[in-house]
């Protein structure tokens, strides 16, 4: 059985620690605990490894956040991985920092990452584990917020939220969706 699990994120050195980019750091640390490495291929970055029989192969999307449907979808048909075993990873402006939401369907909720993979896929019909990342700007500075690396406060509890994910992100490939959300919905 093979999986997909993409992180979205913005490609470059500036928006590393970004808010944004935390489905970029969530697979980053998987491949850490892991002990598997991204290399360049067709639009993404792209990693693998096999835990408790399953094949799983994780993207980091160099098509920028907005066009990550391309690269997704590019990658479903390359590895024949059907839309039920992808889970893409994003940000969230709707839920508080750190908290975890895992759904199988539904709206882009105006993140333009989720909007164009649900064009190119053709369904809203695919699981997300939502990141939240909370909602603490200005009036008309929501690009600026997510688009900000977060402080320091932030970054210390950060590392657990991710390792919370990557056992998430597991327990997908291995329990299932269902029982997954059940376990860690927060």
């Amino acid at each position: 059985m093979k999986y997909l699990i993409a992180g979205l994120g913005n490609i470059g050195p500036e928006y590393t620690f970004t808010r944004h980019n935390v489905g970029f750091m969530a697979l980053d640390r998987l491949a850490a605990q892991q002990g598997f490495s991204f290399k360049m291929e067709r639009l993404a970055y792209i990693g693998e490894f096999k835990h408790k029989g399953k094949q799983i192969y994780c993207i980091k999307p160099t098509t920028y956040m907005n066009l990550s449907g391309n690269a997704i979808n590019y990658w479903l048909q390359a590895l024949k991985i059907p839309v039920e075993n992808l889970l893409v990873i994003c940000d969230d402006l709707a839920l508080p920092f750190g908290k975890l939401r895992m759904k199988t369907k539904g709206s882009h909720g105006g993140q333009n990452g989720l909007r164009n993979i649900e064009e190119k896929l053709g369904t809203p019909n695919y699981t997300r584990l939502r990141f939240g990342i909370g909602n603490e700007f200005a009036r008309g500075k929501q690009v600026d917020y997510v688009l900000k690396p977060f402080d320091e406060d932030e970054m210390i509890q950060l590392v657990a939220r991710l390792d919370r994910t990557d056992e998430i992100i597991l327990n997908f490939c291995t329990i299932g969706v269902e029982r997954t959300m059940n376990f860690y919905n927060e």
